[in-house]
């Protein structure tokens, strides 16, 4: 297994700095607006993106963390079932702006049925959608982020490891897997 660093912990803290002053030029006040952070990765980067919007605005946002284990269209195909995770939604999204917040945008599954999962709280007025990686040329669905940290071209054998544990360690990897068959 070989892996390269996409993102060491200066740029990812750029990266997010850069995403948060997005989302302010177009949500301004954050009046109307909720992020939704997808389980269970998503739900780590929304608390980074959170504390950094209320450290750059003083504006502490309406969110919320939504799990689509349930609604996923591989659900009952897997061998093992994916572990559900916790939905804490304590708002209505009737008549908001969303923006669902996620690690890695690969085949566009995950974001189909998080909004699947999303309806279940109300119909939002527009529903937006912030990664930290897009990887490009894999899209099973016709799906684009509205804001992206980062875009990486990938094979499909390479996967992307997300890691948000604490801010000084905060990295992302490419990871190639190597065949042991010649």
């Amino acid at each position: 297994m070989q892996k390269r660093l996409i993102l060491n912990p200066e740029l990812l803290s750029v990266t997010l700095h850069r995403l948060c002053h997005q989302l302010i030029e177009n949500h301004d006040t954050f009046e109307h607006t909720v992020l939704v952070g997808l389980q269970p990765r998503g739900a780590l980067l929304l608390d980074l993106v959170a504390t950094t919007l209320q450290q750059l605005t003083g504006i502490t946002c309406t969110k919320g963390y939504l799990d689509a284990t349930f609604y996923r269209d591989d659900f009952r195909r897997r061998e093992t079932p994916s572990k559900a995770h916790q939905t804490k939604m304590d708002v209505v999204v009737e008549g908001k702006k969303v923006v669902l917040i996620d690690d890695v945008l690969y085949t566009g599954r995950s974001v189909r049925a998080a909004m699947d999962a999303l309806l279940a709280f109300g119909r939002p007025d527009k529903v937006e959608l912030l990664v930290l990686i897009d990887r490009k040329y894999a899209r099973d669905l016709p799906l684009a982020p509205d804001y992206v940290g980062k875009a990486v071209n990938t094979l499909a054998s390479q996967k992307v490891l997300v890691q948000l544990e604490k801010e000084k360690q905060n990295k992302v990897w490419l990871i190639n897997e190597e065949n042991d068959a010649a």
